[in-house]
């Protein structure tokens, strides 16, 4: 079976239902039950052995993540893992959708959910195709995992002793598909407290020092935004005083910075708690300053199997596809801390976290056959001379 001939196998209206039927499912962060039970059962129906963890324990959450596995038709063949997240960010409420020219979009109210329901549609279709036409592939394990948009939090708790794929392939960024991102940021999470003074602030305001002020000062101070072209920073929320007649004594400041260089990121950090230091210091006044390392980069060489293919897949197929880095994070981020070669890749949606969200059906159907020719040349891995050599070694750098 040739790559190029996936297109007719793949069925464009299925998906394009299958697709409408688990977006309108609303499934925020930790909500994702009624979605997860609907995604094991056509798992099932697939022939794939499921099992969820423990990781809605762990966060607080409905369900666990899921860890579907299905035996290939291929011995020897590169087991591979295929992997989209079952939770969305909000408003959802009132979810609907309109197609125009082509292109599904959100009703304007909502968000559209294809990140990453997008992925999650285009994984049954696959499988779905697999099972209809009896293509050859190796060992598969599809990976759904809980509370991704609020920072990994599913996919941090997974349990991996039960992966056995060697390499992982992430749907969940918002490029054309045959977008294949080989680096993404570290990122850190800030938060300061700043200390001031109360006092009335209609009749002895001197006498007060108000912390709104000192971070405001600080913040000012601060560098933010585009730092350079591999790091980035924000302050995102800032929270102070209870009532307006009083001079407020406490404010508390949360932000984030990112990079792709890790040596980047912590003189960011440093940085960013200089001006705090700096603004409390001119008071007289102290703050408390806490880290909380969100989760690693990875930077993967283009000679990485994983990344070999994807691109094979792409250039069979006659997709251009094209190597690029992230600001943002994404479970492959977790996957390669953890020793899992990952890349993720483009499905082709756009306006993501927003009411503007959308995405054409020709990037839906093209995402599956992506999806397809993926699993078809890691079957031929194990038919390769050399296979082991191929397969062999750490790729990160």
């Amino acid at each position: 079976m040739k790559p190029e001939n996936l297109k007719e196998l793949v069925k464009e209206d299925r998906l394009i239902d299958n697709f409408l039927r688990l977006a309108a499912m609303n499934s925020p962060p930790l909500h994702e039950g009624e979605i997860a039970d609907l995604l094991e059962s056509d798992l099932r129906k697939l022939g794939f052995s499921v099992v969820r963890d423990n990781a809605g324990m762990e966060t607080g959450g409905e369900t666990g993540n899921i860890i579907a596995t299905k035996k290939g038709s291929i011995p020897g063949a590169v087991p591979i893992l295929l992997s989209a997240h079952m939770d969305t960010v909000v408003p959802t409420d009132g979810w609907g959708y309109r197609i125009e020219d082509g292109v599904i979009h959100s009703n304007g109210n909502t968000i559209l959910g294809a990140d990453d329901k997008a992925a999650l549609a285009s994984i049954l279709e696959a499988m779905r195709v697999i099972e209809e036409t009896g293509m050859p592939y190796g060992d598969i394990q599809v990976i759904l995992s809980i509370a991704e948009e609020p920072g990994l939090m599913g996919l941090k708790h997974l349990d991996f002793s039960l992966i056995t794929a060697k390499y992982a392939f992430v749907y969940d960024v918002d490029e054309p598909v045959g977008s294949i991102i080989t680096s993404a940021p570290y990122h850190y999470r800030i938060s300061a407290k700043i200390h001031g003074r109360s006092a009335h602030a209609g009749m002895n305001p001197e006498d007060g020092i108000s912390a709104i002020s000192i971070a405001a000062k600080a913040i000012t101070e601060m560098k933010l935004g585009r730092i350079d072209e591999e790091t980035t920073a924000n302050i995102g929320i800032i929270n102070g005083g209870s009532v307006v007649n009083m001079v407020p004594d406490i404010c508390n400041v949360t932000g984030e910075a990112r990079s792709l260089k890790i040596e980047k990121l912590e003189a960011q950090v440093q940085h960013m708690h200089e001006t705090f230091a700096n603004a409390t210091r001119m008071h007289g006044q102290e703050f408390e300053f806490d880290i909380n390392r969100w989760y690693d980069g990875y930077s993967l060489e283009e000679s990485c199997p994983v990344v070999q293919m994807a691109a094979r897949a792409a250039e069979k197929m006659g997709i251009t596809s094209r190597i690029c880095s992230t600001g943002g994070g994404s479970d492959a981020n977790i996957f390669n801390a953890k020793g899992i070669p990952a890349v993720a890749l483009g499905i082709g949606y756009r306006n993501a976290h927003s009411v503007k969200e959308c995405i054409a059906i020709s990037e839906l159907a093209k995402s599956t056959e992506f999806m397809l020719a993926k699993i078809l040349v890691a079957a031929d891995v194990a038919k390769t001379p050399n296979s082991d050599t191929y397969l062999a070694a750490p790729y990160l750098r």
